[in-house]
């Protein structure tokens, strides 16, 4: 049965939500229904039967508007199956490796019982309105690999195609209305 899925994303400067429409396309692909939301505009969690959630790293730390999701809808998240995912990395050995979870990060997602998370490479370009200190001790580029990132959401689509999950309720006709 296809499940229903948020994609939800806390993002500075749009890389991470590029990664997001990604993941939310190839899991569309997968046959289940899916959305992609910025985590600021999430207002339930009551239609979704899973959630991808996902954070771009500054300084190894978890951006706030994923923290105050996790702190907003943390029995809920924990109650549903959960996958994450990191991106930032502007190395490009590191954005090839899988690192694992910052310390930060799992802080913010402790106890919600994730069933995997995935560090993507970020993306760094020379007119980013950021500090001029970061551009001049960056690397300016993109260093995601949409190969790893449609992988992991394969992966995704896959265990979520061997659960189970209740058919959404049908419609109640309101009274009086047609029989």
């Amino acid at each position: 049965m296809a499940a229903r899925v948020l994609v939800a994303y806390a993002t500075k400067l749009g890389s991470n939500g590029e990664i997001a429409e990604v993941i939310a396309d190839a899991l569309r692909a997968a046959g289940h229904h899916v959305a992609a939301q910025p985590t600021r505009e999430v207002m339930s969690l009551d239609d979704w039967d899973a959630v991808v959630l996902g954070s771009a790293l500054y300084a190894a730390h978890w951006q706030r508007d994923a923290r105050r999701f996790t702190t907003r809808f943390r029995a809920a998240l924990a109650a549903r199956p959960l996958w994450l995912f990191s991106s930032g990395p502007l190395d490009p050995r590191l954005a090839r490796a899988d690192l694992p979870i910052t310390a930060h990060g799992a802080e913010v997602t402790a106890g919600l019982g994730a069933i995997a998370h995935h560090t993507f490479g970020g993306r760094l370009v020379a007119d980013a309105p950021v500090d001029p200190q970061v551009l001049a001790t960056h690397p300016i580029g993109d260093f995601r690999n949409w190969d790893a990132i449609r992988s992991y959401a394969a992966e995704i689509g896959a265990a979520l195609a061997e659960m189970a999950f209740p058919a959404p309720e049908p419609a109640v006709a309101p009274p009086g209305g047609d029989q």
